[in-house]
């Protein structure tokens, strides 16, 4: 049996010489609002130094959540201080303040065994390099996983129960909003945009309306969303394909689980339907006609050849073949055994490169105006639907990565070419991974097996 010491009550630290960074978080995330506030964290631990004399040599906060490892710029930024001895010490105000995942609890107790941290200091604790010390920290950070994990669970066990009752979680889409009333909360039907959007529906099932003419009808008429702004032509074709407008919805998007809605319907299935069809009925590019949107941009990792796309199609076991791009080399050097690697897959790629490039090396992403043009949109459509879900948008950090995944998702060729551009140099795919280096070299970041050569 492992015997380990427990104490809670406040202790001296007797090290004054220690180097610390005092590091306060607070996630602006639902979970940890009832957490204590960045500014009350400074207070309290600033006077806990002064009153032990502790060597305080900076000062860092954040607010993001430590659910997921290797997601905080300031904390990462913070471990590589102490890796290269800038500190020695962190001063904090919880264990749960510094990590909530095993990722970054384990870079910590590394750091310890490495002799690098020779102390974390909280409130109450102090966490030395000892079995016993150590081991309790590892105990009260994985008490905050599970926390994190049973609430996890404990949300989407109301979700469900939420979508059996016949509410879509979440805002809904335009033409209804939510009420809360008497302490019940249910979703009706926007007296003001009603007509609207089943005049919409009508548009394209009768006249035949592309998506462009609807949202030309939309600024003709002055259409907007409850706040305030334009009705953008993705908006337009998501409304066009939301099936909860004739009463059903699918929750979570593309898991198959499909509820019937209590809300009003604004449509009838059949025109709905007719919709679909309408929208699927334009002429079918020729073959090898399909946009190769990512030609000339990456190099082979193994033979530093051209990579380029080809439209293949895919035949499948069920249902009609499908037309998929993938991505070779083009083999003008001689034999190459880099195997080929789908759009899908690239792309993938492309995001955890740019989510790297954006934690560790965020001066090497200088945007261009044209890039920037469309940041800049895609922050104003993500502020309209925290907006809608009555969350301030100043709490949310906007990054490169999540404009990249929805760049990709739902940009322009030219939007998904100029973001690839703006990384500023030439990319090489080796063993269908992306890399700045044809040289076979393997990073890990945060527990995630990546590839590059930065």
């Amino acid at each position: 049996m492992i015997t380990v010491a427990i104490s809670y009550l406040p202790a001296m630290d007797i090290s004054p010489d220690i180097k610390y960074c005092l590091y306060a978080r607070k996630s602006s995330e639902s979970d940890e609002r009832q957490a204590m506030s960045i500014d009350s964290q400074i207070k309290e631990m600033g006077d806990l130094a002064k009153k032990e004399n502790l060597i305080i040599s900076e000062v860092r906060q954040e607010s993001h959540s430590a659910k997921e490892s290797g997601q905080r710029p300031v904390f990462v930024q913070l471990l590589n201080d102490i890796r290269n001895g800038m500190f020695t010490g962190i001063l904090t105000w919880a264990p749960d303040r510094l990590s909530r995942n095993a990722g970054d609890l384990g870079m910590l107790v590394d750091l310890m065994d490495q002799e690098k941290l020779f102390r974390i200091r909280t409130f109450s604790q102090i966490f030395s390099n000892n079995p016993n010390e150590k081991f309790l920290l590892m105990i009260l950070c994985s008490q905050a996983k599970l926390e994190n994990d049973n609430r996890g669970i404990n949300v989407k066990r109301g979700i469900r129960a939420k979508c059996e009752m016949g509410w879509r979680p979440g805002a809904p889409p335009l033409g209804y909003y939510n009420r809360s009333f008497a302490g019940v909360k249910d979703i009706v039907v926007d007296p003001d945009r009603k007509d609207v959007v089943a005049e919409m529906f009508n548009r394209v099932a009768k006249k035949g309306d592309s998506g462009r003419k609807i949202k030309l009808w939309f600024d003709q008429i002055g259409f907007t969303t409850r706040a305030g702004k334009s009705v953008t032509l993705s908006m337009v074709y998501m409304m066009l394909n939301n099936p909860f407008y004739y009463g059903s919805f699918e929750y979570p998007i593309k898991s198959g689980n499909w509820y019937q809605g209590k809300h009003q319907p604004l449509i009838s299935k059949e025109l709905y339907n007719q919709v679909q069809q309408q929208l699927i009925t334009c002429p079918k590019s020729k073959w090898g006609a399909k946009e190769i949107t990512f030609k000339g941009l990456f190099k082979c990792g193994n033979c530093r050849g051209n990579m380029v796309g080809e439209d293949r199609l895919r035949k499948r076991k069920i249902g009609p073949a499908r037309q998929h791009i993938y991505y070779h080399c083009a083999r003008q050097l001689g034999k190459c055994r880099e195997p080929y690697i789908s759009e899908e897959k690239l792309i993938d790629e492309i995001i955890k490169y740019i989510g790297f490039m954006e934690t560790v090396h965020p001066g090497h992403l200088k945007m261009m105006d044209s890039v920037n043009k469309t940041f800049e949109e895609y922050k104003r459509v993500k502020e309209e639907v925290l907006y809608q879900r009555n969350i301030n948008p100043k709490t949310v950090e906007f990054t490169l990565k999540e404009y990249a995944k929805y760049t990709f998702r739902y940009g322009k060729k030219e939007d998904k070419q100029e973001l690839v551009k703006m990384l500023g140099k030439m990319l090489y795919i080796r063993d269908r991974t992306l890399s700045a280096s044809a040289e076979p070299y393997s990073w890990s970041f945060q527990g995630k097996k990546l590839r590059g050569n930065v």
